[in-house]
């Protein structure tokens, strides 16, 4: 079996995990969609393989075969370990749960491989002496030497597996573990604690073999088989210690287990059977029932290619497993594109929908009626000018001047009428387009959810930005008069009306379109335009007229596009978790090349062809 084919299969594929990783880093799964919870854990679950174990053993094949007793509550699993071992290591009990943090059990020369964070980076360490030396302690890869947990050479008080937090990688070197194999004693796989619960799940996944301990009344519980079936998914190499087994039912609680195993792709898992036996006075098992499982962990850990073969079968049965698993997550994350893809259209219809008519507004006459036409009436003088001026339409640009006389009323009163309507017309489709947006979200649970986190409407906010941002608008159209009149003559009639009366007439140029009009306001309101329109054509000439009114209505669009862009930024917020997500495509891609960058069939199969 060739360690060479390894390495160089290996070499793109670490660079390729964790490509992968920062894919699944990109998901949220925000939205209250039935398939989301379960997206989001097992985004997070697969992040914490790939840290927690594929990248660190892809990284060091050599490095000791780590194996996690696990099992169900009291199964027996810590006094295993103490009788695997040959000393009370780790705390056995009534109380339940016992076992609060996880103990790593190693030999002493093989301490340097679980010191930094190499496996379970997310765990802080602290280091256990052995029989007799201080304890020291750390947190991930900063250096040992902190005293904190008195050592003992009898059984660990219960205060040791509190005394770190729930996060922490409890280590300690054993003589007695042969070289090249780490005893991981995890909490309970059906903890009533659901952080114990968590933690053994994770210990698990970074496990290079299971040694799964139940008994001859609990062997079929349906929480550990979920995770023995996860194990057979993955081609985990499973070793199942069966408990406390009466006398005369070894056979056939053995039978049965194997077919159960064998279902779940395990039916090659050893079988280690420990008869119900009396504890010593230091609740230890006697030596001879646990021998054979002593044996074949001794033999495991001699054989350095035999380690590797199993650490590489391991890597490539996780990362299969991790392919199949993206491809499920890849399903929820594009329910939830599509999902928030219709939120989205939702937000683009309504307000697209206000912009068109708040611009339509603008164009069709709407907005030269009433308090508009009678202030502009007044600047430019007497109803019987406009009527005047309507039956006069043909005259030449110099003779229309002439129709302007007596002192015209102040300019501001047409632009305070002129920006009152605007913002009337603004303000009603902005709450037009905030209230179709907040119906078709209530109308969808997950747009439901994602309201409650959007303020309620504030129309006296909203006015108020309103009428400032045609403040602003208003200001620009002097300026651009200003502008263009400076490389002009100043004619009698810039002077009559000067840069405010000019920018005015600009205004009801920029809404002169009649087509809203109806009867006898066409006529006054196309009178309105026309006047306007000559005003500056004799200021300014006809094509500086034109470019005038168009970047005067490109001005204002903005600035109505940039109010609703800040009305609707609220539902943006709500829905760009989404927006920064990895697409489901990608995912699907991701997947592919994962299962093509490992050998075809199952992993121990190729193992052998090998």
């Amino acid at each position: 079996m060739s360690a060479p084919s390894l390495a160089g299969e290996a070499r793109g594929l670490p660079s390729l995990l964790r490509e992968v990783r920062g894919a699944l880093e990109c998901l949220a799964f925000p939205l209250a969609l039935p398939t989301s919870v379960e997206a989001r854990g097992s985004a997070e679950a697969a992040r914490g393989q790939l840290n927690d174990y594929i990248l660190p053993r892809l990284a060091s094949l050599d490095a000791p075969l780590v194996a996690v007793v696990g099992g169900s509550t009291g199964a027996g699993k810590s006094t295993l370990v103490n009788a695997l071992v040959g000393r009370s290591v780790s705390v056995a009990g009534a109380v339940r749960p016992t076992t609060r943090q996880p103990l790593l059990l190693h030999h002493p020369d093989d301490g340097a491989w679980f010191d930094d964070a190499r496996i379970l980076p997310t765990l802080s360490r602290v280091r256990l002496a052995g029989d007799d030396g201080p304890v020291e302690a750390s947190s991930g890869t900063a250096a040992f030497g902190s005293p904190s947990i008195p050592s003992s050479t009898s059984e660990p008080r219960s205060g040791l597996h509190q005394a770190a937090g729930a996060d922490t990688l409890l280590l300690r070197p054993v003589p007695t573990l042969p070289p090249g194999l780490a005893l991981l004693d995890a909490p309970d796989v059906d903890s009533i604690a659901d952080e114990n619960r968590r933690l053994a799940g994770q210990l698990l996944a970074a496990a290079d073999l299971w040694i799964f301990v139940t008994t001859a009344n609990r062997y079929a519980d349906a929480v550990p088989w979920k995770l023995l079936a996860e194990a057979g998914r993955r081609d985990v190499l499973v070793a199942v210690v069966l408990d406390r087994v009466p006398p005369g039912v070894e056979e056939e609680i053995r039978g049965d287990l194997l077919t159960l195993l064998a279902a779940e792709n395990l039916g090659h898992a050893p079988i280690f059977v420990i008869p119900e036996v009396r504890l010593d006075t230091s609740r230890m098992l006697p030596f001879d029932v646990v021998e054979p499982i002593m044996r074949w962990l001794q033999a495991l850990a001699a054989d350095a290619e035999g380690r590797r073969d199993i650490a590489r079968r391991t890597v490539r049965g996780a990362t299969r497993a991790l392919a199949a698993r993206i491809e499920a997550i890849a399903v929820a994350a594009e329910q939830e594109q599509s999902v928030g893809d219709a939120l989205r259209a939702a937000v683009d219809g309504a307000y697209r929908d206000a912009l068109a008519d708040v611009l339509a507004a603008t164009e069709d006459g709407r907005l030269l009626r009433g308090e508009v036409l009678a202030r502009w009436q007044d600047f430019v003088g007497t109803g019987e000018f406009m009527r005047g001026l309507e039956t006069r339409i043909g005259w030449a640009r110099d003779r229309v001047s002439a129709f302007f006389t007596g002192r015209p009323a102040p300019a501001s009163t047409v632009a305070e009428a002129i920006g009152s309507g605007l913002q009337t017309v603004i303000v009603e489709q902005a709450a037009r387009a905030d209230e179709a947006t907040r119906r078709r979200w209530r109308s969808d649970q997950a747009g439901a959810v994602l309201l409650q986190g959007v303020p309620a409407w504030r129309a006296d906010d909203f006015s108020a930005a309103v009428a400032g941002e045609i403040r602003a608008w208003q200001q620009d159209l002097l300026q651009l008069v200003q502008a263009e009149g400076a490389d002009k003559r100043f004619t009698a009639r810039m002077l009559s009306f000067g840069v405010n009366g000019i920018a005015v007439a600009l205004m009801v140029v920029v809404f002169a379109s009649t087509g809203g009009l109806t009867g006898g306001e066409i006529g006054i309101a196309g009178a309105s335009a026309i006047a306007g329109q000559k005003l500056l054509e004799a200021v300014f000439g006809d094509d500086a007229v034109r470019r005038l009114t168009a970047t005067a209505r490109t001005n204002l669009s903005e600035r109505v596009e940039g109010l609703f862009r800040h009305e609707r930024a609220p539902y943006e917020v709500c829905l760009a978790p989404l927006a920064q997500q990895t697409p489901a495509e990608s995912l699907r891609v991701l997947a592919r090349r994962l299962r093509t960058a490992l050998p075809a069939g199952r992993p121990s199969d190729a193992e052998d062809e090998a």
